[in-house]
């Protein structure tokens, strides 16, 4: 049987709007994902063990009321710009945007109703979900209409492939990524402790106190952000931030357009393991320290440290740091990237 794309109802948004989720199938089965048309989210991502046992290894919620009340941005396409903007505004071209401040005193993951909010028009090609919306000019106060355009893709090489694209009528800062969060021994297993991970970068971004980039890029090596070799999360997370965990960006190398391996996450006890690979300059690795217990699917519960995320982008508060790779896209330029997330049992 050749990979398939199914969908079903998903119940309404609280405005009334109707959601639909599609299950993604490779032929093998061995990789089934679940996603709405409500903010790109991946509802599901379902992979044996080393015996064949199936677990779903994404948080998520199992219905709207859910999503729209209770969602740490849980599997969600984020935009129109991913991670923190410092102070809420940023200068461009001579203009200066103030913006929502939804995460004191900054500006988080696209404002106050970012994309991961909305409803996007869907659409199912051969073995694909393409996604569309076209932000209005103004919107959370950026400048430019942009028409993104998203494509979820399960392979039978057991890949997650998401591959973006915008454009704008308008100079506007865009740093487009999903808020997956993974936890290989299962999403209602409780802790991270015994996944592994390894990210291939030889520097990260220092922070503030408001999880701002400082501006500069520090070298990993002999620092608890060294993660080129293989690292048990229970034995390093709680040494970072005074306990609070990860959630930095790591600078990857240079990719010329094509997808590289990031990272790697493996958790021993289940054989099972995920790649990520992109196009994109950063990794931001958080692992989950702001979840509070929030009621997820089955009725577990999703408490600090039981799931983390790798959304592949570009740095955060780009758009205030030359220094930084540029997010800035204009008329008659389109933004791209792509990340693949392959999965297995070793």
């Amino acid at each position: 049987m050749p990979s398939e794309v199914t969908q079903e109802p998903f119940g309404h948004t609280q405005d009334g709007k109707s959601v639909t989720r599609f299950t993604l199938r490779n032929s093998s089965g061995q990789l089934v994902v679940r996603i709405l048309d409500y903010g790109g989210v991946i509802n599901e991502i379902n992979v044996p063990d080393l015996h064949g046992n199936v677990a779903d290894v994404t948080l998520g919620c199992d219905d709207m009321e859910g999503y729209e009340t209770r969602s740490r941005f849980f599997g969600a396409l984020i935009g129109r710009v991913a991670n923190r903007i410092a102070g809420g505004q940023f200068t461009l071209d001579g203009k200066t945007y103030t913006l929502c401040v939804n995460n004191w005193p900054n500006s988080l993951h696209g404002g106050q109703v970012g994309f991961d909010k909305k409803v996007w028009t869907s659409r199912v090609e051969g073995d694909s979900l393409v996604l569309t919306y076209v932000s209005p000019d103004g919107e959370e106060n950026y400048p430019g209409e942009v028409t993104t355009k998203v494509v979820y893709r399960v392979t039978d090489d057991n890949e997650l492939s998401i591959e973006y694209e915008a454009t704008t009528t308008k100079p506007t800062p865009l740093n487009l990524t999903n808020h997956a969060y993974f936890n290989l021994a299962g999403h209602d297993s409780g802790t991270l402790a015994d996944n592994v991970v390894t990210i291939a970068a030889d520097s990260y971004l220092p922070i503030d106190d408001t999880s701002i980039p400082t501006g500069e890029v520090r070298p990993v090596d002999g620092t608890e952000y060294d993660l080129r070799r293989p690292v048990r999360l229970g034995d390093r997370m709680h040494k970072v931030r005074k306990g609070k965990g990860f959630d930095h960006n790591f600078c990857l190398a240079p990719s010329d357009g094509k997808v590289r391996l990031a990272a790697r996450l493996e958790h021993p006890p289940s054989g099972r393991f995920m790649e990520c690979r992109t196009t994109e300059p950063g990794l931001q690795f958080y692992t989950g320290g702001n979840l509070q217990g929030q009621r997820g699917k089955g009725g577990a519960s999703y408490g600090p440290f039981s799931a983390l995320v790798m959304e592949a982008q570009h740095y955060p508060d780009s758009v205030n740091h030359p220094s930084f790779p540029s997010t800035i896209v204009r008329p008659g330029e389109t933004y791209r990237q792509t990340t693949v997330y392959t999965f297995g049992v070793a």
